[in-house]
């Protein structure tokens, strides 16, 4: 809304009013994507700021919280879990999704791109609440069927990727594959379905790793205002043509306005943060977690940076693999051998350091150093090709 503003003056002129449009032409300053940015990182923050402790007070009186033992604690021998978290609300996420949207409602120049990002926010923010909702009315960690969940998340996909392979202005984010490191598209026959299927591996992967990570207080919130930060830079870079020219990276005229959408996330996220740090007033619960992870993934499809994703994401990658490995072997040896084995003490792997000994606050401050270096070499692609 406010980049209409950086309009008027102009308007004013063109009909007559160029004194008007003189004492006006501050306004010009919504038209920068950067202004615009800064804009929504601070009005995200502030409404998460404000909404925080009257979300938080409506989710206990609504009892909206965690009474049932999580994973960790079942599991049991961890010193960090002496302080239980039952009675902490849950579905905090729900401020994250409201200062988002209204954020870049209010910031951004509305196009496409914005269009099926905030939808995927809507969409992973409705199911996971409807997830959370199950846990605390019946007080089960279970939730929602997995099956349901993922067929949700494969729809949402699906529907991306078809999207974009038929819509001719955005059929190139589709059928020519960027590999990170190397400067030039790779085009194939048959490049448009393989290109579909890393749009839903891109968006399911994201939006479930970064569920598997939120176990500990400010871990998947901190590691996701990280990645952010990565896209606030990638996606500015596709927007402008001669940037990503002489980067030569893919220009994708319009992407600029998903840096406004990461700004607002990232202020979002800050705001949330607040509440969210060891000791926790409140988790974001799958609210929050499916709706950032699959924006994240959204957001690299349509700048053409999914395989970056990976890299800048490599906390929540780490976490996912622990998750799949432990099943996996666990499944494997039982069957074998008829009694399940483990690799790790307990996944997903912020965990197993956890029964290692490490303080929660330790295993988190780590994982953002790690995250930090994973963020440092995605934006090294930049360069190095």
């Amino acid at each position: 809304m406010f980049y209409y503003l950086s309009q008027l003056p102009q308007s004013l002129v063109d009909n007559g009013y160029s004194e008007w449009g003189d004492w006006l032409s501050f306004l010009r300053v919504f038209q920068y994507i950067t202004f615009r940015a800064a804009g929504a990182s601070i009005t995200a923050l502030l409404i998460c700021w404000l909404l925080g402790p009257k979300i938080i007070n409506l989710l206990k009186r609504l009892k909206f919280s965690q009474e049932y033992e999580d994973k960790a604690e079942v599991a049991g021998g961890l010193n960090a879990r002496i302080l239980s978290k039952k009675g902490t609300p849950s579905m905090g996420g729900i401020m994250i999704v409201i200062a988002l949207d209204l954020t870049v409602l209010l910031w951004a120049r509305w196009n496409e791109f914005l269009a099926l990002t905030l939808m995927s926010v809507i969409v992973l923010a409705t199911l996971g609440f409807y997830d959370d909702w199950i846990k605390v009315s019946k007080q089960d960690m279970a939730g929602l069927k997995s099956r349901a969940k993922l067929l949700i998340q494969l729809g949402l996909g699906v529907f991306i990727g078809f999207y974009l392979w038929n819509h001719q202005s955005m059929s190139h984010l589709i059928s020519k594959l960027m590999i990170p490191f190397y400067s030039e598209g790779i085009t194939f026959k048959g490049a448009g379905l393989v290109g579909i299927l890393i749009t839903i591996l891109a968006i399911v992967g994201s939006s479930n790793a970064v569920n598997l990570t939120d176990g500990l207080d400010g871990l998947a919130i901190g590691c996701t205002l990280i990645v952010a930060f990565v896209f606030i830079i990638l996606t500015y870079i596709a927007g402008n043509v001669v940037i990503a020219e002489y980067l030569r990276v893919p220009y994708v005229e319009g992407a600029g306005e998903l840096t406004v959408f990461c700004a607002a996330m990232i202020g979002s996220g800050l705001g949330f943060l607040w509440f969210n740090c060891h000791p926790a007033q409140v988790f974001m619960g799958d609210t929050g977690s499916l709706a950032l992870g699959g924006s994240l993934g959204v957001v690299a499809v349509l700048i053409h940076q999914p395989f970056v994703l990976v890299i800048a994401g490599g906390v929540f990658v780490i976490e996912a693999i622990s998750v799949i490995v432990q099943t996996g072997w666990f499944k494997y040896t039982r069957r074998k051998y008829g009694e399940g084995k483990r690799i790790f003490l307990m996944a997903p792997l912020h965990h197993h350091f956890e029964k290692k000994g490490w303080h929660e606050s330790q295993v988190v401050a780590r994982f953002y150093i790690l995250g930090i270096l994973f963020a440092v070499f995605a934006l090294s692609t930049l360069k190095l090709r």
